[in-house]
């Protein structure tokens, strides 16, 4: 007698034991029972992971977007004008020039070249020294505001790329100028 109440307890028992020892999980969903699969968890486990994967890449191509219309902003502003005869930056463009030393001193990989032109009074070799002094003063400018030298490149043009073709003062002042070309 005892022996088939043992049996009887070991019949119900066994299911149970052999429902506990598979891997699986319960979940408790308004007086339910579900039982997830290892394969379930799994699939749950790789589709967070793909989440946080495709927020990540999101993330990363705003942030390029930004960095490219924060570069296009600078194009936009990357003439800074002289004085004639003169090389020396003026302070009206601190604002243009600090905008650009953040972005250079906050993307390391980005170069930029500095074109130094003159307009077309003075011989040619005047003026390429003229336009190279121009290009060296935004470049010392820069630095001091914490660009590496590594990141700046220095050409002059002298008179040879007129901004403007034309043989009047305000052509004169326009072809006076340094460019920032990234």
């Amino acid at each position: 007698m005892r022996l088939n109440k043992t049996m009887k307890a070991l019949a119900i028992a066994l299911p149970v034991l052999a429902i506990s020892a598979c891997s699986t999980t319960e979940e408790v969903d308004t007086g339910t029972t579900t039982v997830e699969t290892n394969a379930q968890i799994e699939a749950k486990k790789a589709a967070a992971e793909e989440a946080v994967r495709v927020a990540a890449a999101k993330e990363a191509e705003k942030f390029e977007e930004e960095k490219k219309q924060a570069q296009e902003a600078l194009r936009a502003n990357s003439i800074i004008y002289f004085d004639f005869d003169k090389s020396t930056v003026s302070g009206e463009f601190a604002t243009i020039l600090e905008a650009h030393a953040q972005f250079l001193n906050a993307n390391t990989q980005v170069n930029v070249v500095i074109e130094g032109h003159a307009d077309e009074r003075g011989t040619p070799e005047y003026n390429i020294a003229l336009g190279e002094r121009r290009a060296k003063a935004v470049q010392t400018y820069l630095e001091n505001m914490g660009v590496t030298s590594s990141q700046l490149t220095t050409v002059s043009y002298g008179e040879e790329k007129p901004l403007i073709k034309d043989r009047s003062e305000d052509a004169f002042a326009k072809n006076r100028r340094a460019v920032l070309v990234y």
